[in-house]
């Protein structure tokens, strides 16, 4: 089915769809699937605790007023060694040596993790990024039968997540989150069902090539 080396980064708001229809189609085309075993994977890999990955996660929000006031420009890079080895940034670099590794090495698919700004900025050219996103309603609803919590637990959460992943996008990357000019396609899964959304991204992929 696959007819050349290609990795799929997804964006997407929480209850959107798009984490749980990027799954399904890593196991219809037969490759990895990767999200937030990327930490453990970078854990591995530096003999670095994870725990430090999940905090540096969170300083990204409490940290993110004083990169804008100080216009800071995020670098990648190469990680360092020694005493700076565990600031959120550098941490990002590990793990951002992880993602373009995993590119380089098979076909797979990258959710979240600033994957697409990673893989542009490594130069890597057979990537397509999606963004999937959907109304507040629409969200609520599938966050309600994904998580089984109620109402306001379920809206609870789609606020919190949304904010933490575009904060964190900003803070590593320096650019919104849902800029349209950083993905190939954006999608909107307000009014389609999960095997809509399904066929729409893999008809997609096919259309750029990359599968049969």
């Amino acid at each position: 089915m696959i007819k050349k080396h290609f990795v799929i980064t997804i964006g997407r708001q929480f209850g959107s769809g798009g984490r749980l229809v990027g799954k399904r189609l890593s196991e219809e085309l037969g490759i990895h699937f990767y999200d937030e075993n990327i930490l453990s994977l970078t854990s591995e890999k530096t003999a670095i605790g994870e725990q430090y990955f999940r905090l540096a996660d969170e300083k990204a929000g409490s940290n993110l007023l004083y990169r804008i006031v100080d216009k800071l420009k995020p670098q990648l890079g190469k990680p360092r060694v020694g005493e700076h080895i565990v600031t959120p940034e550098n941490l990002f670099r590990f793990q951002a040596e992880v993602i373009e590794e995993l590119a380089e090495a098979e076909s797979c698919i990258i959710a979240g993790r600033c994957a697409n700004y990673v893989l542009r900025e490594a130069g890597f050219r057979e990537r397509v990024a999606l963004f999937v996103y959907a109304d507040l309603e629409t969200r609520i609803q599938r966050a309600m039968d994904y998580t089984k919590t109620d109402r306001e637990e379920s809206l609870r959460r789609i606020r919190k997540i949304d904010r933490e992943r575009r904060e964190y996008h900003r803070y590593y990357t320096g650019e919104e989150w849902m800029k349209l000019d950083n993905y190939d396609l954006m999608i909107n899964a307000s009014r389609i069902s999960y095997d809509e959304l399904f066929s729409l991204m893999r008809d997609y992929i096919r259309m750029k090539g990359y599968i049969d």
